[in-house]
């Protein structure tokens, strides 16, 4: 039997439960694991005889508390190699204008920026609170990475999207000559 546990934000609580807990028996259903909530406290307690459907589990709640929703978050049961990482930007923004400017530059105007990215590199991408959450293949979901933190350190969009292009071509050669 493994069990896992995590806090998670008030707010976050009624997304991973769902209308009727249909979310919550979703989640139990794909990993076969039992999911017990404590809304007040907003413990989550993961338990299942399979390792790794309490652990798929378990990173599905951690992204739908990070912000993601449900139909995004469940990515990470469609293929064993998806990660979820979590970047925390509690650590270059001491203030709380400091960190609205920063999440404004990696969402963009109107989302355009984070949309550009998730286009770029097949990933998802989640702004909520202090963190910048990813979802996707490794390969992908660490360039998308390597993008947010650029916009975090001050570069400009052009010269993310220039490195998010470079990097798909790469990877485009990168495949090409795997077969070729």
């Amino acid at each position: 039997m493994t069990i896992q546990e995590l806090k998670v934000a008030s707010d976050r609580i009624g997304v991973i439960i769902g209308k009727g807990g249909s979310t919550r028996k979703a989640i139990e259903e794909k990993a076969g694991v039992t999911i017990t909530i404590d809304s007040h406290e907003g413990m989550v307690s993961i338990e299942g005889e399979d390792a790794v459907g309490v652990l798929r589990a378990t990173e599905m709640i951690r992204a739908i508390g990070r912000g993601f929703s449900p139909e995004r978050a469940s990515k990470i049961f469609e293929d064993d190699d998806v990660i979820f990482d979590l970047l925390d930007l509690s650590n270059v923004a001491d203030t709380p204008e400091k960190m609205n400017r920063i999440r404004g530059r990696i969402i963009g105007r109107d989302g355009k920026a984070r949309g550009q990215i998730e286009n770029m590199t097949q990933t998802y991408i989640s702004i909520y609170g202090k963190t910048v959450g990813i979802i996707g293949m490794p390969e992908p979901a660490h360039t998308a990475r390597k993008a947010v933190e650029m916009l975090v350190e001050g570069a400009d969009h052009a010269s993310v999207f220039a490195f998010l292009d470079k990097r798909k071509k790469e990877s485009k050669q990168d495949l090409l000559s795997y077969y070729y």
